[in-house]
């Protein structure tokens, strides 16, 4: 188990504690007229989560919004900072630092599969991002940053099951004036940006905003001498902005950003977790490959290169990296947008026109280890694309003598993705699979991890011998086996055309003056075609498949079965070479909410709401979900035939809430209960054999434990008691204060319940779970710690009479217990722990420069984002081997870890 930090009651302390200091502080707010003062209607935050410009106080929705001052004091320069000071997001990265994930209320997407849509969008100026990857990239000068809670199916844009990020960049204004920052830190980390903003003529404005980044990497590749995880990148936007009337405002915008980093490295987790690995810190003692203690892919890595000292890796930065392998990465996003806002005296008209191009390849040592097992090389053969159109409409105005507050709408979008892959075997694969075969078994007697098939010469009769009549055949296929090297996917290409349009209304019934009614209706139609082709130059897959297919329903059923599954381990064959497929699907979905709001003062807002969500279905982009690895495609009717696996049902939610907000100027809470089921939840997963998309069910009947057990053929139900399969309910509190001039608290509590049901089926129509996935009934999801609390606090002192300010800044996190892996494995749990954050600085008048010390993570707290199964490093599943915890053999796991403890000096001037 990875070690404690912070119990789960250390965050209710915290939260506790801020509240106390917030409550007595608002009394005395009101007894003294300075503080009154220092907390007018300009402190309060203007949102548009309902298309329309609202105080956050008078919105009868959970959002949580962060201006621009508490952005730059948290130093946020992407939206995974948000975790800081937005208790119900989570934002973590994994494979590749531009396919991160956000979760909202323990609600997200998992796993690095593009075919999945996002559970909690990014909006970039009213601009649907294709993916929340694309919000990791440097942001440049934002205005605010709104995060919705709970499902958002009506309002412009892209569906969302969970909650959506919308992001608002500062506008060109009419009035000269320019910002610059310059930054300097630990790993040599350095950052430049800048922005001007003015008047071209009286009608017309713009702004420029820059950004450059570099930054050494946090782990140590000593193999091939080098930094991973590293920064470098730019960020450019341009904007103009035309307002020829009062009526009219055209604001456009274009922007480019480029990354080249290298990223991501991961680590062993340390033998406390990795707990069949045997005496690690003794190389002295040999580890035997039948030792019950011990785990045989232990001795395997170690035998062909791996150092023992690796598994204890765990929150070190040294990590093991094959000889000339990479990590290096490359991205670049840009695109265009336009929005009109027209006002046509009755009625106004908002309409938003945007084009995106993403493209981000990614090369990888993909088994995370020394030994050459798994690659992905730097190249054009390896990479992800989105073309994005993107069109919405919105029309809104006043009636009944503005009784009814009205809006509709309608959105479109046009996706065109490419997925290109050249997953391929490494140079020592061949020798690894043949050990990992010889020495978990009954063959270890002649394992010899230098010879031929890894089986010593001298025993090759011998072992023949002890297979029978097929002895000659097996060894054949191993001598075929041990030769697999540096093979695999050649061009792998996936084709995805996606459409997508809706018509929305949104209305606000204002029944009495302090009563209103809130209906929104949203129909959507959503339409995928994919076609994807296939290059591979695995022949060694196809031979033995032929050789030993016959022997799959004899006694040596178990050594034929695992020589075929490593020789095609994720459909990697030739037989697939020049192979096409070809599928489309469309689906039509209503969504909507209806809320009810009551303000019997004018600083109480009280509302209950209901919400349904959405997100759509789609297709796994992953080859290997075709079919099982040891059967042939030409044995199953062909890959086309098999097309229907691939595609997965569209997610949906039913979510209720009822919630109060309470503002009087200088003190502000607000409290939100809600529950949410959804059914076909979306889980993107490796099962051992192959990576797969599976919705989650639950059945209203007694699976007796079927779901629980190792067989993916036992547990179905009846597709008429088919229900959710997921549900999030708990509350979520955020109190701000301001007891005194220039002085700020915030808090935030989250307690979230998000949690799996009992009874787990796959689907709607209720056929069994996979195996892989049987400790998910029952139990939370990952990623989704049942309680988190927040809080900063913000000092900005008058020094003198010259007009000097001094900045004290200081936020933190705490997180209570919680699983990082999708199959929940309990060696992927992950304790509570804290981050803190903190900023000291002096500025100049009107803060027309200003200097900073800033620290993130300052008390360099140790954690990880995701452990996984590392890639084929799974030990025998021969007796005594077999890991009760786990349905496949003594796993060893490998995870992404959070950054490390960063600090710098920042210097910034403005005019």
């Amino acid at each position: 188990m990875l070690r404690r930090v912070t119990p789960i009651s250390h965050a209710l302390r915290l939260s506790a504690a801020c509240i106390a200091l917030a409550i007595p502080g608002a009394v005395y707010a009101q007894e003294e007229p300075q503080a009154e003062e220092a907390a007018t209607q300009d402190d309060e935050i203007v949102v548009t989560a309902q298309g329309r410009t609202q105080l956050l106080s008078d919105v009868p929705v959970a959002i949580s919004a962060v201006n621009a001052e508490t952005l730059q004091n948290s130093g946020a320069n992407d939206i995974r900072q948000l975790n800081q000071v937005a208790p119900s997001l989570l934002v973590s990265s994994t494979g590749s630092e531009a396919n991160g994930s956000a979760r909202i209320r323990g609600i997200g997407t998992v796993g690095d599969n593009p075919g999945l849509e996002s559970s909690v969008p990014v909006f970039i100026d009213g601009v649907y991002r294709s993916r929340s990857g694309i919000g990791l990239n440097e942001l440049g000068e934002i205005d605010r940053v709104e995060v919705q809670r709970g499902p958002q199916g009506t309002l412009g844009g892209r569906n969302s099951s969970a909650g959506l990020i919308s992001i608002y960049s500062k506008k060109p204004e009419f009035t000269f004036g320019g910002s610059g920052e310059l930054t300097y830190g630990n790993y040599d980390f350095m950052r430049a940006a800048t922005s001007f903003t003015g008047p071209i003529t009286e009608q017309l404005a713009f702004r420029v905003d820059g950004v450059y980044v570099k930054r050494d990497g946090f782990y140590r590749d000593d193999q091939n001498g080098r930094d991973v995880n590293n920064r470098d990148r730019y960020f450019l936007r341009g904007q103009l902005l035309f307002e020829p009337s009062d009526a009219l405002s055209v604001r456009l915008i274009a922007d480019y950003t480029f990354r080249k980093e290298e990223c991501c490295a991961a680590t062993y987790v340390d033998g406390t977790v990795n707990q069949f690995i045997g005496n690690l810190n003794n190389p002295s003692t040999p580890l035997t490959p039948l030792q019950t203690t011990g785990n045989n892919i232990i001795n395997v890595l170690r035998d062909l290169g791996q150092p023992l000292a690796a598994f204890n890796q765990g929150y070190g930065r040294l990590i093991s990296v094959s000889p000339n392998r990479v990590f290096t990465g490359e991205t670049k996003d840009y695109g265009f947008s336009g929005q009109i806002d027209y006002d046509l005296g009755g009625a106004s008209l908002t309409s938003i026109t945007a084009y995106r191009q993403y493209r981000s390849g990614q090369a990888s040592d993909t088994d995370y280890s020394e030994v050459d097992i798994l690659y992905r090389a730097p190249s054009d053969d390896a990479y992800r694309q989105f073309h994005t159109f993107t069109q919405e409409l919105r029309l809104q105005g006043e009636a009944f003598g503005g009784k009814l507050d009205w809006l509709v709408g309608g959105f479109y979008a046009n996706e065109k993705l490419t997925v290109r892959d050249n997953l391929r075997f490494g140079n020592q694969y061949g020798r690894f699979a043949n050990c990992r075969i010889v020495s978990g078994g009954g063959l270890a007697f002649a394992y010899s991890p230098t010879s031929q098939s890894c089986i010593n010469p001298a025993l090759r009769p011998t072992v023949s011998g002890a297979l029978g009549a097929a002895g000659p055949l097996v060894l054949a296929a191993l001598d075929r086996l041990d030769t697999m090297n540096d093979v695999g996917t050649t061009n792998d290409r996936y084709f995805q055309n996606g459409t997508n349009w809706a018509l929305f209304t949104h209305n606000i019934l204002h029944i009495t003056d302090t009563l209103d009614l809130t209906l929104g209706l949203r129909y959507t139609s959503d339409k995928k075609k994919f076609n994807a082709t296939f290059g591979n130059d695995n022949t060694i897959c196809t031979a033995n498949q032929a050789a030993l297919g016959s022997l799959l329903t004899t006694p040596l059923a178990a050594t034929a079965g695992g020589i075929i599954g490593l020789s095609c381990q994720g459909n990697s064959t030739a037989e697939l070479n020049g192979v096409s497929i070809r599928d489309s699907r469309s689906e039509d979905e209503f969504t909507g909410t209806a809320i009810l709001s009551w303000k019997p003062t004018d600083d109480l807002l009280l509302y209950t709401s209901f919400a349904r969500g959405y997100k759509a279905g789609g297709f796994n982009l992953d080859r290997s979900a075709l079919k099982s690895p040891i059967a042939t495609f030409a044995s199953v009717g062909g890959a086309q035939a098999l097309v229907a696996n691939l595609q997965f049902d569209p997610e949906l939610v039913d979510s209720y809430e009822i919630g109060a907000k309470y503002s009087t100027g200088p003190f502000s809470l607000s409290l939100s209960a809600f529950r949410s089921d959804f059914s076909n939840f979306q889980l993107n997963t490796f099962n051992g054999t192959v990576f797969l998309v599976q919705t989650i069910n639950g059945c209203s009947t007694s699976l007796g434990g079927a779901d629980r057990d190792l067989s993916s053929a036992t547990g179905a139900c009846a597709a008429g008691d088919v229900g959710y399969g997921v549900r999030a309910e708990g509350f979520e509190l955020e109190a701000s204060l301001v007891p005194a001039r220039n002085f700020r608290v915030a808090a935030g509590l989250t307690y979230s319940n998000t949690g799996y049901r009992n009874n787990l089926v796959g689907n709607k129509s209720g056929a069994p779970l996979d195996a892989a996935l049987r400790k998910l009934p029952g139990d939370n999801l990952s990623n989704a710690p049942e309680l988190v609390a927040t809080s900063s606090v913000t000092w900005t002192p008058e020094i003198g009479s010259g007009g000097l300010t001094g900045l004290v800044y200081f936020d933190g996190r705490l997180t209570g217990d919680y699983n990082t892996g999708s199959d929940l494995f309990p060696q992927k749990e992950q304790n509570g722990f804290a981050v803190f954050n903190a900023r000291i600085g002096l500025r100049g008048p009107d803060e027309a420069w200003g200097i900073e010390l800033w620290g993130q993570n300052i008390f360099n707290q140790d954690y990880a984002q995701v452990a996984f199964n590392t890639p084929f490093q799974a030990g025998t599943t021969s007796a005594p081997f077999v890991d009760p915890q786990y349905p496949g053999g003594r796993q060893i796991f490998s995870q992404f870890l959070a950054e490390p403890r960063t600090y710098g000096i920042t210097l910034r001037g403005k005019f």
